[in-house]
């Protein structure tokens, strides 16, 4: 018995590639991509002086570890436009006339405007502000040695907390738990399509029909659209009418975009099933893909606050750019050409996995 199913074990490679591949993608995204206290975020400066103080509160900030400023110098309109696509996670604003007030010693203030749609990504870079930006411009006057106090009479940082002002977690959990529901059923039941086929039998007869490869795809997916628009309607009624969570963008945008979002995930797990010999097989396949994804979409852990390689690598999941679209649109009131990037690499996953199939599925016909 030992023997028989060593060599049945060696035989379902998958099974046992699993095994091995899960806990070593769960090793590494663990102990390196996710970080609880993100640092170096993306932000932007908003500021038509380039005087000496101007200097000194950029660098202090960007020394505190939080910040990264990607874009200086620019307009307040296009900060607006960076902060609402998520682009940036700070906006930063010091006025022309900074340098003119603190030499003549009024109380001169900054405007630091936050995409609190995650409060966690707030929290830590806000918390210091005040000491930071004072500390920064006592250096520059030459008088560090005055009190804590005379020193916050010297300046003034206004914190806008953006989209989530009172920091409520539903507001950024709620909306991509649709995305994490549709990933997870529609991958799911749809890899289990062909593969029920062949445990059952009936695969000679589904190929025996005179039906093309595209027909035989679409009458396998199009049920489970059905299915995911009945989910889509449940997870928006009770985020609205038992979360409360704000609705302020275009309603027929976000439908059109969970509708691209849920065929390209029906369409990877048609994809899937051409790689499944059973239903466990693709079973673990779905798995396989849905872990990576969920850790590193930005859906449980800051996705600014993983490194580079991390980041790069959680571009290729669908639900990465699906949970910039539903957060932008029903939290920021974002237009379609503020998600524009993000549904065209939805198009562009929807392709890919409709080419695979078809290419796939064809294979299997020899």
């Amino acid at each position: 018995m030992l023997s028989k199913e060593s060599i049945q074990m060696r035989r379902d490679r998958i099974t046992f590639a699993m095994m091995l591949g899960i806990p070593l993608v769960q090793l590494m995204l663990f102990g390196f991509a996710i970080n609880l206290d993100p640092k170096e975020l993306p932000a932007a400066l908003v500021s038509a002086g380039q005087d000496r103080f101007t200097r000194a509160m950029v660098s202090a900030l960007e020394n505190t570890g939080y910040y990264r400023f990607k874009h200086v110098g620019i307009s307040a309109t296009e900060g607006e436009r960076l902060i609402q696509s998520g682009e940036v996670s700070f906006v930063v604003t010091i006025p022309a006339d900074f340098a003119t007030r603190v030499q003549r010693g009024d109380r001169p203030q900054i405007l630091i405007e936050a995409d609190a749609t995650d409060p966690s990504v707030a929290s830590g870079a806000i918390s210091t502000l005040e000491t930071v930006a004072s500390g920064a411009l006592l250096r520059e006057l030459g008088t560090e040695t005055v009190t804590e106090r005379e020193a916050a009479s010297r300046m003034q940082v206004v914190v806008h907390r953006r989209y989530n002002p009172e920091g409520i977690t539903q507001y950024n959990i709620v909306p991509g738990l649709l995305g994490v529901i549709l990933q997870l059923t529609m991958v799911m039941m749809t890899s289990m399509a062909l593969t029920r086929e062949t445990e059952r039998g009936t695969m000679e007869n589904l190929l025996a029909m005179p039906a093309t490869p595209m027909e035989i795809m679409l009458g396998k997916i199009l049920p489970y659209l059905v299915i995911g628009g009945v989910q889509v309607f449940v997870v928006l009624a009770a985020s609205k009418l038992v979360f409360s969570v704000p609705f302020v963008g275009s309603m027929v945008l976000l439908i059109g975009c969970i509708l691209l979002f849920v065929l390209s995930l029906v369409l990877l797990g048609y994809t899937i099933s051409t790689f499944s010999r059973n239903q466990m097989q693709a079973m673990q396949l779905t798995f396989f893909f849905f872990l990576p994804s969920l850790l590193l979409s930005g859906f449980m852990f800051p996705f600014r606050g993983m490194p580079e390689w991390a980041q790069y690598l959680g571009e290729i999941f669908p639900l990465t750019h699906f949970l910039r679209i539903i957060r932008a649109i029903m939290l920021k009131g974002a237009g379609y050409q503020s998600v524009s990037g993000e549904v065209g690499a939805l198009v562009i996953f929807t392709v890919v996995f409709a080419l695979a199939a078809l290419m796939r599925f064809r294979r299997t016909l020899d």
